[in-house]
């Protein structure tokens, strides 16, 4: 099975300034290791970054932290980890919002930085703050975005009404405006408008936050059929330990942005010997190798 994403040795920071780009193009035309100035793979603004950081001139956050990792074809990959734990940022940087300051990112073998639209054309993404014109409907929204996409209008129409009615939104609600719905509703929409340019890869950020355990559930129904009768990719970063138990094939758990471990939820759960006769959980993982409590953007503003 061939890799879908290669995450190879990838470093993101905010707050410093990074190697211009016209300079990234010239070191990953020579260095075919991705290495740069300092010949460890490091493209020497770490460490600047750092020095500045020490001496009080700016705060330096480092939100990916010489990440690597591979995502197979047709595999639901997920990302577990706390708010400000990287996971959102690293989404962006696969999808080209964001460019790496060092490492280097493939998408069905085409390169983040020297072939953007190439990506672009392969991936959709959907993210806790998803956008709309709120004056319009569902079924406005999408078809503004299948234009975008280049679909046909009256087949786009046909295959929106499948996807809401797969996602449970009531036939009234479709043509309503955006602006009366819930935001768990909005998210559904948000879900099927990603769906309808049918992606080889789909990055969803956090996709069921906000949603009543049955419209997660029909999100999740979803993403399962969308690997099976498709055979999407999926990368799925959630706050839900069950969710991603469920529907993940492979589990990194990711922290200050560093992956701590990685492997099925199976063999993650096996490294914890139960506790009081309770069955273990990705969670207890987690708090074991990170020593925090896993919680979600829901608990977070209780």
């Amino acid at each position: 099975m061939s890799s879908a994403v290669v995450v190879q040795d990838v470093y993101k920071k905010f707050g410093q300034p990074g190697e211009p780009l016209w300079k990234r193009f010239l070191h990953s035309g020579t260095n075919q290791n991705g290495q740069g100035h300092d010949g460890n793979g490091h493209n020497g603004s770490h460490a600047t970054g750092e020095a500045e950081k020490k001496n009080g001139k700016s705060r330096l956050t480092v939100a990916v932290d010489h990440v690597s990792f591979e995502m197979k074809e047709g595999e639901i990959f997920g990302v577990l980890g706390p708010n400000g734990g990287g996971k959102s940022t690293l989404i962006r940087l696969i999808s080209t919002l964001l460019l790496p300051d060092s490492g280097q990112i493939k998408v069905f073998g085409f390169d983040v930085i020297r072939q953007p639209m190439q990506v672009q054309q392969r991936i959709n993404r959907v993210s806790v703050e998803a956008s709309f014109f709120k004056k319009l409907s569902p079924l406005e929204n999408l078809l503004y975005g299948a234009r975008l996409y280049g679909m046909d209008g009256k087949k786009s129409t046909q295959r929106i009404f499948e996807i809401l009615a797969r996602l449970g939104l009531e036939k009234r609600a479709i043509t309503n405006p955006m602006e009366e719905m819930s935001r768990g509703m909005q998210q559904k929409v948000a879900i099927a408008r990603a769906l309808l340019s049918q992606p080889r890869l789909l990055l969803l950020d956090e996709p069921t936050t906000g949603l009543d355990p049955r419209s997660k559930r029909e999100v999740q129904k979803v993403v399962k059929e969308l690997r099976e009768l498709s055979g999407t990719t999926i990368l799925l970063t959630t706050h839900d330990m069950l969710e991603a138990d469920q529907l993940c094939d492979r589990v990194a758990i990711m922290n200050s942005g560093k992956i701590m471990a990685l492997d099925t939820p199976a063999v993650l759960k096996s490294q914890l010997p139960p506790l009081d006769g309770k069955e273990t959980t990705l969670e207890d993982i987690f708090m074991k190798l990170t020593g925090k409590q896993l919680k979600g953007e829901d608990e977070e503003q209780e």
